[in-house]
């Protein structure tokens, strides 16, 4: 069998660099993360076995004065007192001391339970603006509870003057590992630490203002700026406004919904708004010029054309809603409602009775004629 110092592919005459850069390649080489060969562990063990004597200016003096008797316990235990029984979970032990209390994702490459420093959690909230501030732009300030970084602690966790102690469960690596037997095999297990919840360390005395969290919850009032165009369910984000990340971590976004309130007068479809303009009988009938209201320009005039039919839509170039994308700005489509009076005067009903005597009979029904919607389609690709 072979003795230490080949197991580890050194000299006899070796100093501590060369046997710990040996053992560091061998363990690398073995680990159960990394190879899955049958005695891929038994090697493993064996070369850590190994390191934990010749690193040790003691324990590998006894070893090259009585060889492996020197330093593993017999039955009545031997002059060396240390190494009988050494098995996995002690070259487990061994490999995270000595590779920095990192964890496995971190030696192999892949991912870590460690908790190190986590990006905090984004804020979400809603903002409700009307139909003539999503058209015109507004700013508005609004309070937030989140997560700020401790002040007194600096975001540490400890009691100023006090520093956090490395775990003596999982030797700072911020996880364990856990080997079981069966029938069907060897199952092997990493979660995070239980003592120290995967951070690596624990803190002695934590903060009295943050009980140790190294994050309290304050209130905060900021300034958003929504642009004019937007529309219900558009974001708004403020990057690096929200919470503070655990252990000092980077912080998160606010992400605003915006929610636009339904106006009275406009019906919005996209960037184009549609108003319903009342007119009367003899309005449709001559023509008339009226003027009707827009959302940012105050009111704007409109001719009506004569014998315009109730429903029919009538467009006002670049008055409708602004766009993100660019400068311009959508239409507003006017839709034409004749009124019918329900309470007539008596020279109302005269004139009216007149007009009733001399008036062309209207058409036939046309059950082709387009609904209100086709039409405003057809008004804006006149």
């Amino acid at each position: 069998m072979a003795d230490y110092y080949q197991r580890l592919g050194v000299e006899k005459t070796a100093d501590a660099d060369a046997i710990k850069k040996a053992y560091r390649k061998l363990a690398m080489k073995y680990h159960p993360d990394r190879n899955s060969s049958v005695d891929a562990e038994e090697n493993f063990k064996r070369v850590t076995e190994a390191y934990e004597v010749l690193r040790d200016p003691e324990q590998r003096q006894l070893y090259d004065r009585f060889g492996e008797a020197g330093v593993k316990r017999g039955a009545g235990g031997g002059p060396g007192g240390g190494f009988g029984g050494f098995d996995f979970a002690d070259a487990f032990e061994v490999f995270m001391r000595e590779f920095g209390g990192m964890g496995f994702g971190d030696i192999f490459g892949g991912r870590s339970s460690r908790q190190g420093p986590r990006r905090g959690a984004d804020l979400k909230l809603r903002l409700k603006v009307s139909l003539e501030e999503a058209a015109r732009g507004v700013e508005r300030s609004v309070k937030i509870k989140l997560l700020d970084s401790c002040s007194r602690c600096g975001g540490s966790g400890s009691e100023p003057g006090t520093a956090p102690e490395r775990c003596s469960t999982c030797h700072g690596a911020g996880e364990v590992r856990q080997v079981q037997r069966s029938m069907l095999g060897q199952f092997v297990s990493v979660r995070p630490c239980p003592d120290c919840g995967g951070v690596g360390e624990r803190i002695l005395n934590p903060c009295s203002e943050c009980s140790g969290g190294g994050r309290v919850r304050v209130e905060r009032t900021v300034k958003l700026d929504v642009p004019a165009g937007v529309s219900s369910e558009d974001y708004l984000k403020l990057s690096g406004r929200g919470n503070a990340g655990p252990n000092d971590g980077a912080r998160g976004d606010v992400l605003v919904l915006v929610e636009v309130e339904d106006d009275s007068r406009f019906q919005r479809i996209g960037d184009d708004l549609v108003y319903n303009l009342a007119v009367t009988m003899s309005q449709a009938a001559l023509g008339a010029e009226v003027d009707v209201p827009t959302i940012i320009d105050g009111t704007a005039a409109l001719k009506i054309p004569q014998g315009i039919q109730s429903g029919q839509a009538l467009r006002l170039r670049g008055r409708g809603m602004p766009r993100l994308r660019d400068s311009g700005r959508g239409d507003q489509v006017v839709r034409v409602l004749v009124w019918t009076p329900t309470a007539l005067s008596r020279e109302e009903r005269d004139l009216l009775e007149k007009l009733r005597e001399v008036e062309s009979p209207p058409p036939e029904p046309n059950t082709e004629e387009p609904g209100f919607w086709e039409r405003v389609k057809r008004a804006f690709t006149a």
